[in-house]
């Protein structure tokens, strides 16, 4: 077993595996390299001197600056280096070309949707267009489980606080979630719950909805009912009747849209569990599916190796304003566009923005750029996306599922037990975490530190991701969970 990962050859650090003590002597191509302090495992040591104000090298790539001399064995950290990053920058299109192969086409066992549309759930959504209904919302989600009959998995309210007493972006935030939410082919039935004197109303929301089927979207408005509850369940028994008749049937994985994330990383995300990813992803690409990248924040830093694989140089400019426009969006709320990582990043051994964002980027894998996407926007070009979301894993999963994501993969260092309004496959980058939280970790990337080599993971995730769209539950999913949160920016009436 090794101990420790040299990740690209000019890089001037390492990462330790596991723990590893003061004095360790290690060969390092084919040099000797003598720890001079104890390094936790995911951490970083110096290969080589690295003088104050130099770049520290990691993935072949500047994760930051060294902020004093720093020797070769050194424990390598935010108490001797730091971000590198400014604020805007100018950014010049060098295109790679990055085509991926076609692989042989697979299926899976899904729900095909009267409009066309495929769903690996076949759920009933309680929806309530406001947050003064979502007592309503979860009563009838409560007294509604004895109507689960046929194929139905599961019937599910996603309360939410806005929906009223809002303006400009955060309305129209809010109106498009819940519109792609209410279009969602997960869904197999849902009801619209309103209260009648709120901004985002049903007759307003119904605009943004667009043509809908009346058997599957039924709608309720509380205030013009006399027992809204009861109402309510009259509507969900008919919506369970017509879900419950859906039947999974082969479907060709080119129509799968699978969401992408990370959160509570560690000094492990971008060697074992984000390159998994970008390896399911990319096998993905290659059977004419699709896959979307998300949480912009985590991709300054990095954010040139996703410019320069953007198909044309349209998306190059669409990718460069994602990175701006979040940039201003900090610095409009008088806020460090790098006050990154978290508390938990860096005990798992990330120092910088940098070092995460280039990390955080290997889920995208190899693949073209083929679409960017805004906030709430529904994805329409197969392939490798760019989602505009922030990296707070609740709001930017459930903008992944807004976007069309049948299936949120979500790594993680340290665990979490959070869900979206989609399966949400939680992915441990090392084996203590998988261990420990079995009843959260569905599927862990820490066996490739014991050996087992990337090419055989990211197949065996990609079987798992196909296992998990033809119907087995994630962890979340047997626990009862489903989250959804909605990106707020400005005032509060």
């Amino acid at each position: 077993m090794e101990v420790f990962l040299k990740i690209h050859p000019d890089d001037k650090v390492a990462v330790a595996l596991k723990p590893l003590s003061k004095g360790t002597v290690l060969t390092v191509d084919g040099s000797l390299v003598t720890l001079s302090e104890d390094i936790p495992q995911g951490h970083k040591f110096a290969l080589f001197p690295i003088k104050a104000n130099e770049p520290v090298i990691k993935y072949g790539s500047p994760i930051g600056i060294a902020k004093e001399d720093i020797c070769a064995g050194a424990w390598i950290h935010t108490h001797n280096m730091k971000t590198g990053l400014g604020d805007l920058l100018t950014y010049t299109y060098q295109p790679v070309d990055t085509t991926l192969a076609p692989t042989a086409p697979e299926s899976f066992q899904g729900y095909r949707r009267k409009d066309g549309s495929v769903g690996v759930r076949n759920e009933i959504w309680i929806i309530p267009t406001v947050g003064c209904v979502n007592n309503i919302a979860t009563a009838i989600e409560r007294q509604a489980q004895q109507l689960l009959q046929g194929t139905i998995d599961a019937i599910a309210a996603f309360p939410h606080p806005y929906g009223c007493s809002q303006m400009g972006d955060d309305q129209e935030h809010t109106r498009r979630i819940l519109a792609d939410l209410i279009n969602h082919p997960n869904a197999g039935g849902v009801l619209v719950l309103g209260l009648g004197c709120e901004n985002s109303n049903i007759e307003e929301l119904k605009k943004y909805i667009g043509s809908y089927d009346e058997d599957r979207v039924k709608f309720l408005v509380s205030q013009e009912s006399e027992n809204e509850v009861e109402d309510g369940l009259k509507l969900v028994e008919s919506l369970a009747a017509y879900a419950g008749a859906f039947q999974r049937e082969p479907i060709s994985c080119s129509e799968l849209i699978i969401g992408m994330k990370c959160g509570g990383s560690d000094g492990l995300s971008g060697i074992t569990a984000n390159p998994a990813v970008g390896r399911f992803s990319d096998l993905l690409i290659s059977k004419g599916g699709t896959t979307i990248l998300t949480e912009v924040p985590e991709m300054f830093g990095a954010e040139t190796l996703l410019m320069n694989r953007c198909a044309n140089e349209a998306l190059f400019e669409k990718t460069v304003s994602l990175i701006n426009d979040f940039k201003n969006y900090f610095t409009s709320h008088n806020q460090t566009i790098y006050e990154n990582p978290s508390p938990g990043n860096k005990k798992g051994g990330i120092s910088t923005l940098e070092d995460k964002s280039m990390g955080c980027t290997q889920k995208s894998g190899s693949a073209p750029v083929k679409g960017v996407l805004s906030y709430g926007e529904r994805v329409c070009q197969k392939g490798l996306n760019l989602l505009s979301a922030p990296g707070n894993d609740l709001v930017a999963s459930t903008a992944l599922a807004a976007s069309g994501a049948h299936i949120v993969l979500f790594t993680t260092g340290r665990g979490t037990p959070f869900a979206s309004p989609v399966p949400t496959v939680k992915i441990s980058s090392n084996t203590s975490l998988y261990e420990r939280k079995k009843n959260w970790i569905d599927f862990n990337c820490g066996s490739l530190v014991d050996g087992k080599p990337m090419q055989q993971l990211g197949q065996e995730l990609f079987d798992y991701v196909v296992s998990v769209a033809s119907g087995q539950k994630v962890k979340a999913e047997e626990a009862g969970y489903h989250d959804m949160a909605i990106f707020k920016q400005g005032v509060t009436l």
